[in-house]
């Protein structure tokens, strides 16, 4: 007989026991349920029907057919977060059966692809390290295969080499490989290597002019606060130390210290003992090439980006200058000056026009009645193509000849060349070149190398990498792969990260002479570069407003991507 006690159920189970025979319900059930797949919800065939992407039915996939079960989703990720889809040949299968063929994504493939979304970069940093050669598509590799890389004028931000040799040569410099590729920096040494080079960490002449090619002069310099690159840096430079911020005397002498600087470099490319040089701004950057560079014949200055007020003062200051991308009434546009008579008649036209458009006024009576723009409104109006190439690409401006030197003082003179307010106010432009300078600082460009494990179909294998940061003009880029070339035996891929303003001084200038090999090197053989780079230099730029983006070299053959 049972002994019954107070405040005791037999038909009571705890939690847990109630969970368990719920699990054991739910199998017998899906054991004894039929292998055909449950219909979907009425709004998720709708959601299909409007073209979205969603995942498998969790009824389909982890329940019909004895499938895996799903997993679970993350609920910080979007559902929209998939590249959309390429649109399938009229008889494709049906979406339904798309669906069941594509495995779900996990959380952690949720988030990979929120991570690409965010950080693009990094995700190109990864492929390149998955892949030791980069594949390109027939319309991203040139019609030729070419031994030498096109001419890219723009400035890098960050190079990654990778490759299935070690970069271990390039870490750990003795003192006397330093000091040595110092000395060759300075002294503009040409050093030849083999085309081939055996066991590149014994090789002490590779060593060094790996580290004369990473030496850049910069002016001004501060250690603390980063000066390369100038425009968009202003969140780089929030709570930096800047005391000229608020001391008009400093900022006299800085400016005044900067003018010396500035007059020093373009002197050296006026007399050929620079090939080259930057200016960089809080608003654009200024490219001076030496006569003789990109085809021409004479010293030009290519300004990008610019505005329609920068436009204005240097019309105004007498600078001759054009805008090599703006076409109008299908013929490109000539030189623009605000001393020639062109620009009077064009005022003239303007005000003849104004007249005409409010006559009609006046025929019916109304002329009083309605307010007629003022004449800056309709100014605007008619220049609005000028107003909205500001800060674009096409805003690129050429000065050539003498109109550099006016284009100088214009600089020096100039109060909009300074921020006024913000982190870089009273902070001067930066000024890079390849060869040393008065007033400049010598600075070293940043290389680390890096080995990691990638998988491959037989297991993982050695990937090694080497990464390149600073600013890294078109003598650096050429030095180092030319380096390279003969290090890891003509075999390499490369990532290039380009300072995107200077992108456009890659555009084709009108050539007016073409100097032949030996005159180039006779002229410009003491600017302090190789002759090889010279030579690469010269050429006519056809990268267009692009510049180089991947490049891989296999068995001695550059294919690169723009």
């Amino acid at each position: 007989m049972a002994i019954s006690v107070p405040g005791y159920s037999p038909s009571f189970r705890k939690p847990p026991e109630t969970l368990r025979l719920r699990r054991k319900r739910v199998r017998s059930l899906e054991a004894a349920a039929s292998p055909r797949e449950q219909p979907e919800p009425v709004p998720r065939r709708a959601a299909l029907a409007a073209g979205l992407l969603l995942r498998p039915f969790p009824a389909a996939a982890g329940r019909g057919g004895g499938g895996p079960a799903a997993a679970r989703r993350n609920p910080f990720a979007r559902l929209d977060n998939r590249p959309p889809a390429a649109a399938g040949p009229p008889d494709g299968p049906p979406r339904g059966q798309q669906e069941a063929q594509d495995p779900c994504l996990d959380s952690n493939q949720e988030n990979d692809l929120l991570w690409e979304e965010k950080f693009p970069e990094r995700t190109a940093v990864a492929e390149l390290l998955q892949t030791p050669q980069v594949s390109f598509s027939k319309s991203d590799i040139p019609s030729s295969e070419s031994t030498e890389l096109p001419v890219d004028w723009s400035i890098k931000t960050r190079l990654l080499f990778t490759s299935s040799q070690p970069f271990t040569w390039a870490d750990h410099l003795k003192a006397q490989e330093e000091a040595q590729g110092i000395i060759q920096h300075c002294r503009a040494t040409e050093v030849t290597l083999p085309q081939s080079i055996q066991d590149p960490k014994l090789s002490t002449e590779l060593r060094c002019a790996f580290q004369q090619s990473l030496i850049y002069w910069l002016h001004p310099a501060f250690p603390w606060l980063p000066l390369f690159p100038r425009i968009g840096a202003d969140r780089k430079m929030t709570g930096k130390i800047s005391p000229w911020s608020n001391d008009e005397t400093l900022q006299h002498i800085l400016m005044s210290d900067w003018s010396v600087s500035f007059t020093s470099l373009y002197n050296l490319l006026k007399t050929k003992l620079c090939p080259y040089f930057y200016v960089c701004t809080y608003q654009f950057t200024i490219l001076f090439r030496a006569a003789g560079l990109a085809g021409n014949d004479v010293i030009t200055a290519l300004v990008s980006p610019t505005t329609r007020g920068i436009r204005e003062a240097m019309k105004n200051e007498g600078i001759e200058f054009s805008l090599p991308l703006i076409k109008e009434n299908g013929y490109q546009k000539k030189k623009t000056s605000g001393t020639s008579l062109g620009n009077g008649e064009e005022q003239v036209i303007s005000d003849d026009d104004e007249d005409e458009s409010f006559s009609w006024l006046e025929e019916i009576g109304v002329q009083d009645k309605i307010k007629k723009p003022d004449i800056l409104s309709i100014k605007l109006r008619k220049e609005k193509h000028e107003v909205q190439m500001d800060h674009r690409p096409e805003s690129v401006v050429l000065v050539k000849g003498m109109n550099t030197l006016t284009l100088l003082n214009f600089l020096i003179n100039s109060k909009s060349l300074i921020a006024s307010s913000g982190p870089q106010a009273g902070l001067p432009p930066t000024l890079l070149s390849p060869v040393a300078f008065r007033g400049a600082t010598m600075q070293m460009l940043k290389a680390r190398s890096v080995n990691v494990k990638t998988q491959a179909v037989s297991g993982y294998k050695d990937q090694f990498s080497l990464e390149i940061t600073g600013p890294i003009m078109p003598h650096s880029l050429h030095s180092v792969t030319m380096l390279l070339k003969s290090s890891q035996n003509g075999s390499f891929s490369a990532g290039l990260y380009t300072h995107e303003p200077t992108a456009v001084f890659n555009i084709c200038l009108p050539v007016n002479k073409i100097l032949d090999k030996e005159t180039l090197q006779e002229e410009l053989g003491n600017c302090g570069l190789h002759p090889k780079t010279l030579d690469q230099l010269s050429q006519i730029p056809t990268l267009g407003k692009s510049s180089l983006r991947l490049v891989e070299l296999s068995d001695f053959v550059y294919n690169w991507r723009s």
